[in-house]
This record gives structure tokens, C-alpha cells and sequence, in this order.
């Protein structure tokens, strides 16, 4: 009895695919669908190509996350009276009710030594440590309104990655493919890459899937050598022998997940799957080899290195192939003047690692064809004061008034500025944009009402921009 029993499950899992476990699971999965025009995840497939709900500009996404926050009063912003009054103290008026990481209410303001000209049509002034940058200036849409609300690294990254200063949150990455899943068959559909000499602050949580499926958290990769450790083969093991071992794990595991309907154990079936498929695709993904003398030129890379500029091809590459979110992590932009955070020296080396390589990014995908659908992100976590902090070297304090970030490809606008600061580059006038905001936007452009795309975890609907954010239209094409 007990053998026809197992043979009937097996038949019936099989052939139909459904089961009460598997229905208790498209229950848990599918608990977003009853929001508006937000499609139903395939739980046998969670990772599958899904149409927006609404008109789409972009279908792709890359992230050139600067962690630690790059000041933009040495890249962006040209503050002629901040030079002036360079040594003086700030009006007590700018300070007054402020919290800041490190400053103590005794600094002085602090002026830029860096030269600054305008650049294309748009007249966008840029700092002289980022000669190629200068070159895109008229191909994106410049923020110099942006604001947050949290001022230390760990928690503000959290922010500016999840929506919120804790961990626990689901990234934007997660929320992308938990909305859209991937064009990629044998690629993770939200991939990371890091460079520089360490890792982001707050580690995985930035990439994390929070309260969704774990099937959407972002996948690491390394820039040299095995692309993820422990995903070679055995010594000996045949690739003929490994399948039938997979589909055995496989089939194992569907038969618990049809007695306890726990989406985890789908979560495990889909990644060994994946682990699997990428045996053959992420060295095939890795190999530069076969990039053209002239790309690597134009990007400033080397073949076989890790760096930031590789990871830039490898996120053009990811994309090609269909992964839908790509985040790069570059460090240390850290300036507060300190052992390695000059203003100086250490400032110019950060610049020089991903001045040529963002710019090459946006003309390579531009030459492609990929830019039309393909959304760039850069930018930090905060800004940096106008004030310079007391240390026997140079260098500005953690800032979330007023800082700046770029925009370039589907759906938004070509050499436009948005946004104004103060003269001292402390407050913003016009053009204010928020982290919620910017989310909203980025949603928007995916093909999502940022309200609509919801997850219902402990008793609420949860979403990317909490209970805040507005689409930011003045900068939409």
C-alpha cells in the first residue's frame, strides 16, 4: 500500500505538477498577485521572464554602487564661495539642529583645490580626477538633489540598497527579479561584483532577498579565477553521471516539498538546477579572452585581472546574456582624511579605478544597442560636507543633505541636470530627490507602480519604497 502510495504521489507530481504542498506553495508565492497589475509567479519557476505590468522603458539594470560615498564637492559641484571662505567658520544657522558621523561644531569650511570645467551642451561642471566622465556628461541625466535620511555608512548603504536602515529588508535587486524574473536560463538573475580593497559595509545584506523567496537574493561573483567557489565538478565525476545525480537530488526534494510545501526546499531545487547550468555558462561568462583589444582599451581593463573596470564588462556580458539586475560594488571612497582616505593621493587613486571604466560603460552599451533598454545607476550612499573635519590630513565628514548621482540609458533624459544646491553646497534648493524617490523612479522605469509591487509578510504589505517615494518625471524621457 505504502509503495502504491509513493508511486501515485510521484505520478501525480509528475504529470500535474500539483499537489497540497505545491498549492499551499503557489499560495505563498503568489501572495503579491492579488495586488494591482502585478503578475503570478510560476513557484516551479520563480526566476522566469515576466512581462511589466505597466509600459517598461528598462529591462535591465546596473548598479555602480561607490561605497563609502564619493564627496561631490571635489567631483561634481564647482562651489566658487565655499573657496572663498575656505578656513572660516560655517553660519551657526547651517549647523543648528544637524547631527553629523564625526564632526564636533568646531570645523571649518573647507574649499576644493581641484579644478572644475563645464562640459558638453549641458554645461555640466566635473571635477579634474574624472577626465572620462567629462566625456558622458550630455548621454545622462545628472541628480544633484539627491538626499537621504540615515549618516552612517552600514545603515545608509542598507538604505539606499533596501529602503530601510535595517537588515531584515529585501534589496532593490530582489525586488526587480521578484517582479520581472530573468531573460537567463543558466545565470543568476541578479548578480554582484566587488571590487577595490574591500568589501561594502553591512556585507550581504545589501544584496540580500530579506522576507522574499531566497530565490531572488543577488549571487556573488568573484573577478578572478572560479567565478563561485565549489562550483567545479569533482575530480573524476562525469558530466552524465553529475546530471543523473541532480535529477535524483531533484526528485527527492520535490517528494518532501509535496509533504511539508515549505518554498525553501524549491528554493534548493532551483539553485542545484542553476548550479548545474552554470558549470558551463559562468567560465564561458568569465573568459575576456575574447573581448577585442580596442574594448579592453576603451575600458581600461586587463585580461585576467580583478578589477573594477573588468567587472564592468563582465556586467555589459551579464546583461547579453540576460541577467536582469547587476550590482558593482567599488571601495574605498571612505575621504574622511584619515591612514588611505585622503582627499588627496587616496581620493585620486579611487577615481582613476572607475572614471574610465563608467564612461566606457555607457559607450559600450550605446554602440551595442543595449543602452535603450539597459538603466545605469552611479552613485554612493551619501555625500560629504562642505566642512573638513580636525585631522592632521584632509578630509570631509559623512553628509545627507546634498550630494549627487547619475542616470543614463532607457527612459531617462540626455544631458539634463536636475537639481541645485546652496552655495556652499550644503542644502539643496531645487530639484530635491530622496532615496524613496529615486527607487520610485527606477520602478517606474521597470514597469512598476513602486505602490503596487508588494509582498505581504507579518500581516502587512511591505514595498521598496516603505510608505514613501514619488516618481521623479521631470528627468523621464
Amino acid at each position: 500500500m505504502n509503495y502504491l502510495k509513493e508511486q501515485t504521489r510521484k505520478q501525480f507530481f509528475g504529470n500535474c505538477g500539483v499537489g497540497l504542498g505545491t498549492l499551499a506553495l503557489n499560495q505563498l508565492l503568489g501572495t503579491y498577485s492579488q495586488a494591482k497589475h502585478i503578475p503570478k509567479i510560476d513557484p516551479s519557476n520563480p526566476m522566469s521572464s515576466r512581462k511589466a505590468p505597466l509600459k517598461a522603458k528598462a529591462k535591465n539594470v546596473i548598479y555602480l554602487f561607490m561605497a563609502g560615498a564619493p564627496s561631490q564637492l571635489e567631483l561634481f559641484e564647482h562651489k566658487p564661495k565655499l573657496n572663498e571662505l575656505n578656513g572660516k567658520a560655517p553660519p551657526p544657522s547651517l549647523l543648528e539642529g544637524r547631527r553629523f558621523a564625526f564632526l564636533k561644531g568646531n570645523e571649518k569650511l573647507l574649499g576644493s583645490t581641484r579644478k572644475f570645467q563645464r562640459h558638453g551642451q549641458c554645461g555640466m561642471t566635473i571635477g579634474e580626477t574624472m577626465p572620462h566622465m567629462s566625456k558622458i556628461v550630455d548621454e545622462v541625466t545628472w541628480l544633484r538633489g539627491m538626499t537621504t535620511d540615515v549618516f552612517n555608512h552600514g545603515p545608509a548603504k542598507l538604505f539606499m540598497n533596501t529602503g530601510f536602515q535595517a537588515p531584515g529588508r529585501p534589496s532593490m535587486g530582489s525586488w526587480v527579479t521578484y517582479g520581472l524574473g530573468s531573460e537567463s536560463s543558466n545565470l543568476p538573475g541578479f548578480v554582484v561584483l566587488q571590487s577595490g580593497p574591500r568589501g561594502p559595509r553591512a556585507g550581504n545584506s545589501l544584496w540580500a532577498s530579506g522576507f522574499l523567496p531566497t530565490s531572488f537574493q543577488g549571487v556573488p561573483f568573484r573577478g578572478k579565477g572560479d567565478p563561485i567557489l565549489y562550483l567545479k565538478s569533482p575530480e573524476g565525476m562525469r558530466r552524465n553521471r553529475e546530471r543523473k545525480f541532480y535529477d535524483t537530488i531533484r526528485d527527492l526534494n520535490k517528494i518532501r516539498l509535496e509533504d511539508v510545501g515549505d518554498p525553501e526546499i524549491l528554493t534548493r531545487i532551483n539553485s542545484y538546477e542553476m548550479a548545474y547550468q552554470m558549470q558551463s555558462s559562468a567560465p564561458e561568462l568569465m573568459d575576456l579572452s575574447k573581448e577585442s583589444e580596442k574594448t579592453m582599451e576603451l575600458y581600461g581593463a586587463k585580461k585576467g585581472e580583478a578589477s573594477f573596470a573588468n567587472n564592468c564588462i563582465l556586467a555589459r556580458r551579464l546583461i547579453e546574456r540576460g541577467t536582469r539586475f547587476v550590482q558593482l560594488y567599488h571601495s574605498n571612497w571612505d575621504s574622511h582624511g584619515g591612514p588611505g582616505e585622503t582627499l588627496d593621493k587616496d581620493f585620486e587613486k579611487v577615481c582613476k579605478d572607475v572614471d574610465q571604466a563608467s564612461a566606457a560603460l555607457i559607450f559600450d552599451l550605446k554602440q551595442r544597442g543595449l543602452l535603450e533598454d539597459t538603466l545605469v545607476v552611479w552613485g554612493g550612499e551619501f555625500g560629504r560636507t562642505p566642512m573638513g573635519e580636525s585631522r592632521k590630513t584632509t578630509g570631509r565628514d559623512h553628509h545627507i543633505d546634498a550630494f549627487t548621482m547619475w542616470m543614463a540609458g532607457a527612459g531617462v533624459k540626455k544631458g539634463y541636470i536636475h537639481g541645485k544646491t546652496d552655495e556652499l553646497g550644503f542644502g539643496i534648493i531645487d530639484g530635491k530627490v530622496h532615496v524613496h524617490d529615486l527607487h520610485a523612479t527606477i520602478l517606474h522605469l521597470l514597469g512598476f507602480d513602486h505602490e503596487q509591487l508588494t509582498y505581504r509578510f507579518q500581516g502587512r504589505e511591505f514595498r521598496l519604497t516603505d510608505v514613501h517615494g514619488n516618481i521623479v518625471r521631470e528627468i523621464l524621457t
